[in-house]
């Protein structure tokens, strides 16, 4: 381990011979704990581990996340309904509500002027419009989207705005 000398000392210790009683570390120092000598010392015998068990060997303590000691786990308790489906298409949801607020000058609205917007995370995942809105809408755009609810697009069409289903 690298000693240095603290600069006080220096001075003190400029000209006289030095002690390596008087060498201070630049780091601070860390006791490891002694295990295992002797009962007196606090930590013998079993080293604070205890007695028996996967706690006291080692190794991992515990088999798997979740163990609950030898009992049934809760996850294999609760009862499993229902299934995720292989082909399932995860829909970015956009309301209209929210296109009203952002975007009300706008004549085009697809994935990639919603994101500019803030409105979906990721341009190339599907979007759908849902009619969420209280009041009039009065957005008169082109829509280009994958999805659209049927009182979305009604609200839409009322306003003068067109729908175009994207194919992806």
């Amino acid at each position: 381990m690298l000693l240095k000398l603290l600069l006080t000392d220096w001075k003190v210790l400029r000209g006289k011979d030095m002690e390596i009683a008087q060498v201070k570390s630049a780091t601070k120092r860390i006791v490891s704990k002694r295990l295992g000598r002797g009962t007196g010392s606090g930590r013998g015998k079993t080293s604070g581990r205890g007695n028996k068990g996967a706690g006291q060997r080692a190794g991992q303590v515990t088999p798997y996340p979740g163990f609950q000691g030898g009992n049934i786990p809760f996850f294999r308790k609760i009862p499993k309904r229902g299934f995720t489906s292989p082909n399932g298409v995860q829909f970015q949801v956009v309301n209209l509500v929210d296109i009203d607020a952002r975007m009300k000058d706008a004549s085009l609205i697809d994935p990639d002027s919603l994101l500019k917007v803030n409105l979906i995370r990721d341009a190339k995942k599907p979007v759908k419009i849902l009619a969420k809105i209280k009041g009039a809408f009065s957005v008169k755009a082109n829509f280009k989207v994958d999805r659209i609810s049927a009182k979305a697009k009604q609200i839409i069409e009322e306003c003068g705005g067109t729908i175009e289903l994207l194919s992806r």
